[in-house]
């Protein structure tokens, strides 16, 4: 996304997330406990004391530790909902922002949207952070976060789009995060994830897209993500991934989407892909795979080359200025 794109969505971001902030006042969120628009002002301040460098001054110039609590909904990157005056969504990303998350951030309890990408904000993620059970779109993209991803991830009962993307996040994928049952997209790209993907996995039954390219993933597809019926994007490419390509990935009827290059699959590549006829973009060069290439020829690209799979999978990159566009 261009300075100039990030700039526009940027200011845009008032008008922009109405339409995920419509839902927010969910069956979960109502019954919980009700603190004031003043405990709000103390965690968003908390939030700027953690925050050691700051490229544009937008927060030391705009959030006031001596301003009323109901001025915290005019700060720049917070919304509040009309109806509770609580803060329902924080947008800080493309800042330039250094530091830390505090626990306080935890007390922000009608959170709906936490948008932090583009920062240089670092460390471990706090526990508290798991008391926001509202929240619906959490986005950690392009930092340096580490440690690994929380077990805490799966008490998200609200949870739909997640982006962990380009951080430094290490470890296994808690199988705890499948209790997420709302998760519509989760994205791990460009992490140090290891390990083998949890059959757990499978339990999230509303999953459009998995993007988990750029990692240090090992060991066979799981069958279980062959039972995920909405799913439209997989993204397994550039990993350690191995064994066969399973034929049940055929059962994936509204798959779109699905990128394996480089890799350790072996065998022949299924028929099974073949009656995918939603299928755009196949991708399945720099691996081991043997069979009669030509028949996919005319609708996907598979050939060992290195610069046209490159290409085509950079695709995600155009989904998450979709999803720049949308919040």
């Amino acid at each position: 996304m261009s300075v100039d794109m990030k700039k526009h969505y940027f200011y845009l971001f008032p008008l922009a997330v109405p339409v995920l902030l419509h839902h927010l006042m969910m069956t979960g969120c109502t019954a919980m406990k009700r603190l004031s628009l003043g405990t709000d002002q103390s965690a968003l301040l908390a939030l700027k004391a953690h925050i050691t460098s700051e490229q544009h001054e937008f927060l030391s110039k705009n959030w006031s530790s001596t301003a009323a609590p109901p001025s915290v909904c005019d700060w720049i990157g917070v919304q509040c909902s009309s109806r509770h005056q609580r803060v329902t969504a924080l947008n800080i990303s493309n800042m330039g922002l250094t530091g830390t998350i505090p626990p306080d951030l935890g007390n922000l309890s009608f959170l709906v949207s936490l948008d932090l990408r583009n920062n240089s904000f670092h460390g471990n993620l706090p526990e508290e952070l798991s008391h926001l059970r509202c929240l619906r779109y959490f986005r950690l993209t392009s930092n340096n976060f580490n440690g690994e991803i929380p077990m805490w991830f799966g008490r998200f009962p609200e949870l739909q789009f997640m982006f962990l993307d380009r951080n430094g996040f290490s470890g296994f994928i808690p199988p705890s995060i499948s209790n997420s049952s709302k998760l519509e997209t989760m994205i791990l790209a460009e992490n140090l994830l290891r390990g083998n993907i949890p059959e757990q996995m499978g339990n999230l039954t509303v999953l459009k897209e998995l993007y988990s390219s750029r990692n240090e993933f090992v060991g066979p597809i799981p069958l279980s993500l062959c039972k995920l019926s909405q799913l439209q994007v997989l993204d397994l490419a550039f990993n350690r991934f191995s064994g066969h390509i399973p034929k049940e990935i055929g059962n994936l009827e509204k798959l779109k989407e699905l990128y394996l290059i480089t890799n350790n699959f072996i065998g022949v590549i299924p028929r099974e892909i073949g009656k995918l006829h939603g299928l755009k973009v196949l991708v399945l060069g720099r691996n081991n795979l043997t069979g009669n290439q030509v028949r996919f020829h005319e609708r996907w690209a598979i050939s060992k080359t290195c610069s046209g799979m490159e290409s085509d999978h950079g695709k995600h990159s155009k989904r998450n200025r979709e999803f720049d566009d949308a919040y």
